[in-house]
C-alpha cells in the first residue's frame, strides 16, 4: 500500500505543477456553472442540478481521456517505464498509485462544483436524492472513463494517439445505446447493457439501482485488469 501511495503523491505533484489539471477545472467548473444558469433561467425552472449533471457525465469522458494521457504514454517515451518496472514494485501498483492520483483530480473538480446545490439549498428546496445520485452517476463515470484512459495510454508512447483511444472507446460505449435502437432480440439488449447512457439515466433521476454501480465498477476494473497485463507483457518483451 505503501508503494501505491508514493505513485499517487508523484503523479499529484505533477498534475498539481502543470496546468493541465487547472485549465480542466476551470473548463469542467465553467461549463457546470453555465449548464447550471441555463437550466434555471429556462421557462420552466427546476431546483435541481440535473441541468449540468447529464452533460456533466459526457463531458467527464472527455476530462478523463485528457488526465490519463500521459500517466503511462509518457513513462514509455522517455524510457522511465523500464526504470519503473524493474524497480521493487509489482505492476498493479504502479496502475492503481497512477489511477487514484487522476482519480483524486477528479473528486476535487466535483467538491468545486458542490457550490451549486448548494445554493439550490439556500435559495430552494431541492429534492435531494437525484442530486447525490446525480453525483454519484458522475464520480462512477469518472472512474470508468480514468481507467480506459490509463490502458489506452499503455498502448503507445504517443499522448494524442492514447487520448484518441481513449475517446473512440467512450465514444463507442455512449452510441452502442443508439444503435440498440436499431436492432432487436439478444443483440439489442447487449448493446443496450454495455452504454453508458442506459446505466446513468436512472441515477440522474435519483434511482439508485445497484446493478447500475456494478457496471461501471465492472468496466473499471477490466480496464485496469488489462492494464496491468499490458505492463506484465513488457516484461517478457
Amino acid at each position: 500500500m505503501r508503494n501505491i501511495w508514493a505513485i499517487t503523491y508523484k503523479e499529484l505533484n505533477t498534475y498539481l505543477s502543470s496546468p493541465i489539471a487547472y485549465v480542466l477545472a476551470a473548463v469542467f467548473i465553467g461549463l457546470a456553472g453555465l449548464l447550471f444558469s441555463l437550466s434555471l433561467g429556462g421557462s420552466f425552472p427546476e431546483a435541481t442540478v440535473r441541468g449540468f449533471v447529464g452533460p456533466g457525465v459526457v463531458l467527464l469522458l472527455v476530462v478523463g481521456s485528457l488526465l490519463t494521457m500521459r500517466l503511462l504514454a509518457e513513462e514509455q517515451k522517455l524510457g522511465t517505464l523500464e526504470l519503473l518496472l524493474t524497480s521493487p514494485i509489482i505492476d498493479a501498483q504502479v496502475v492503481l498509485g497512477k489511477f487514484l492520483a487522476s482519480f483524486l483530480i477528479i473528486v476535487g473538480m466535483l467538491v468545486l462544483s458542490l457550490y451549486f446545490p448548494i445554493l439550490l439549498f439556500v435559495f430552494g428546496d431541492p429534492d435531494p436524492m437525484p442530486i447525490v445520485t446525480g453525483y454519484l452517476a458522475m464520480v462512477v463515470v469518472g472512474m470508468t472513463a480514468l481507467a480506459i484512459g490509463i490502458f489506452s495510454s499503455s498502448l503507445t508512447s504517443n499522448q494524442i494517439v492514447a487520448v484518441v483511444i481513449s475517446l473512440g472507446i467512450n465514444f463507442i460505449l455512449v452510441i452502442t445505446d443508439i444503435a440498440s435502437r436499431y436492432t432487436s432480440g439478444l443483440l439489442a439488449d447487449v448493446l443496450r447493457y454495455v452504454s453508458v447512457s442506459a446505466h446513468t439515466s436512472d441515477l440522474l433521476l435519483g434511482i439508485l439501482d445497484s446493478r447500475h454501480i456494478l457496471y461501471f465498477l465492472s468496466i473499471t476494473v477490466f480496464f485496469l485488469f488489462v492494464t496491468v497485463r499490458m505492463l506484465e507483457s513488457r516484461r517478457w518483451r
